[in-house]
């Protein structure tokens, strides 16, 4: 929701750290171009946060500072469904083999807190702490198909559905129509949704009232992650898990 009073300056300092990620590294007049601010503005600004020791200056490169991972590990230890889930995901990926992973939504993108990886699991760009569209994975979607209707309708109208591959599914309707399926099914696939050539089997994770807490998948290459180990085998396996997690977080 957006602040009714927001503060420019503090909106400036994340557009200058958000620079520097996506540029991965970069120089005063760089970030400057970037924010769309005078070069001696953004000085003050990287020079106030190199400062306060978030951003390092390697003369005169600029990277983001490793204090953030400090504040990110933080952030993720105190999810209970972390600490639930964690030795479980790691499970799930030794007995299958894959990338195993736990995901969560804020701000209605899903954040991974887990991914864990089995002895045959493909690497892939994705790492603990990036933030992903929900309709574009099946991680995602299971989370939105337990979502209100009204939230979902409220992360549709603010982040869009942007296509990632061209079997993302773009279109609300048809994507209303997964979720109800999702829903009554149990768990949700992502068929090269997100990545060419990544298939993914995912489910929710849910409180005793119906919350939605997150969500468990596997991933792996579509010439592996196929035939009924894909739409029967890795689905029973990650129900497993969630039911594991569940019971956990009820009893704890």
């Amino acid at each position: 929701m957006p602040a009714k009073n927001p503060i420019k300056s503090t909106e400036t300092t994340f557009r200058v750290i958000e620079g520097l990620q996506a540029l991965d590294g970069a120089g005063v007049s760089e970030i400057a171009e970037y924010v769309d601010r005078p070069k001696s503005t953004v000085h003050n600004y990287l020079s106030t946060l190199e400062q306060e020791e978030y951003v390092v200056n390697n003369d005169g490169e600029y990277e983001v500072g490793i204090r953030f991972l400090e504040l990110g590990a933080y952030a993720r230890n105190r999810r209970q469904i972390y600490q639930i889930a964690e030795p479980e995901v790691a499970d799930l990926a030794e007995e299958t083999g894959e990338l195993a992973n736990l995901l969560i939504e804020e701000h209605g993108r899903g954040t991974y807190l887990q991914r864990a990886r089995g002895e045959q699991a493909v690497q892939v760009e994705a790492h603990v702490g990036t933030r992903v569209s929900l309709h574009s994975t099946a991680l995602g979607k299971s989370i939105l198909a337990h979502l209100p209707r009204s939230r979902v309708d409220e992360v549709i109208e603010r982040h869009g559905l942007e296509p990632t591959t061209p079997r993302t599914v773009t279109d609300r309707e048809a994507l209303l129509d997964q979720l109800d399926e999702i829903r009554d099914r149990g768990y949700a696939f992502d068929d090269e949704e997100r990545l060419r050539g990544l298939r993914c089997v995912a489910a929710p994770i849910l409180s005793t009232d119906d919350r939605i807490l997150g969500a468990v998948s596997v991933s792996g290459p579509s010439h592996r992650i196929r035939d009924e180990h894909f739409r029967k085998t890795l689905p029973k396996r990650v129900l497993e898990t969630v039911n594991v997690i569940e019971l956990n977080v009820t009893y704890s």
